[in-house]
């Protein structure tokens, strides 16, 4: 339940309105989107990276610096 939940918000880019449609308990989407908002300063304390996913995390999740040159 937990991946799918990951893989709808972070690889398809889904709302949560989105997730819950699909099927999932909202309680348990709310918890899930909390979680991980909440341990976002986590991210910012590594050095930057390469992109490897469609979606970075980071301020605003936003694209990492070498992205210019990847894209």
């Amino acid at each position: 339940m937990l991946d799918d939940i990951l893989a709808r918000l972070l690889q398809k880019h889904q709302s949560k309105q989105e997730i819950i449609a699909a099927g999932h308990d909202p309680q348990i989407v709310d918890r899930v989107l909390k979680m991980v908002f909440r341990a976002e300063f986590k991210r910012r304390q590594a050095p930057p990276g390469l992109k490897i996913s469609d979606r970075a995390f980071g301020s605003g999740w936003r694209m990492p610096i070498a992205s210019r040159w990847l894209t």
